[in-house]
């Protein structure tokens, strides 16, 4: 995509080839004539490892493991005679692999950090890696202490609160994908208050001068 022309939108800074450049702006849907000519400003190896998306898509795997446990746990013991054998084999699978699927989120991160920042010290980047390594410990325990087809209060606390950590995890990478792109952005002009009206002055109130 470097050697490409790129063309960016000025409000929320998407960049596309400006052979794909519809009516619209794909991703906000304002017409075409908010875009404006774009220079990539990131490096060739640096982007050739970021277009890979190893990170996001090793985020997506762990991710359903980290979902699939707890629910299907809960769903278990409702429903302890659906397809229970079907059920235990997907439980006892996303346990056993979450943790490795963890390990390559965790080291596709760190390089998308350092590839996309060039640095981990960022307010952002600390946090998330706070809340992996989290999600990485709560994993493992969970891993030692699981005893197949015997899921215990602590297994669902343990998977629960993995959860909980995959969710804030979301949350803190949702402000990185709000990261504006380098370019000009144009905001909105803000309308212009309405004068305050004059008060009517009642001219027979006004004392005559002598």
């Amino acid at each position: 995509m470097i050697d490409e022309e790129l063309v960016r939108c000025r409000p929320c800074g998407y960049v596309m080839k400006a052979s794909d450049l519809g009516d619209v702006c794909p991703a906000c849907g304002l017409p075409r004539n908010v875009f404006e000519p774009y220079r990539e400003r990131v490096s060739a190896n640096r982007l050739l490892i970021l277009s890979l998306d190893i990170h996001p898509i090793a985020i997506h795997l762990s991710q359903t493991f980290v979902a699939l446990t707890p629910m299907l746990i809960v769903f278990h013991f409702i429903f302890p005679g659906f397809h229970e054998t079907i059920v235990h084999s997907v439980i006892n699978f996303s346990i056993f692999a979450l943790p490795f699927s963890l390990i390559l989120s965790f080291i596709s991160g760190l390089i998308d950090g350092i590839t996309r920042f060039k640095t981990l010290r960022t307010p952002l980047l600390r946090s998330k890696i706070i809340f992996s390594s989290s999600i990485l410990i709560l994993a493992f325990l969970q891993l030692l202490l699981f005893v197949p087809s015997n899921y215990t209060w602590l297994t669902i606390l343990l998977s629960l609160a993995a959860l909980g950590c995959a969710v804030k995890l979301g949350l803190v990478g949702k402000h990185l994908i709000d990261v504006i792109l380098p370019g000009t952005y144009v905001p909105r002009k803000k309308k212009k208050a309405a004068p305050a009206p004059k008060p009517n002055i009642n001219k027979s109130e006004v004392p005559a001068e002598n």
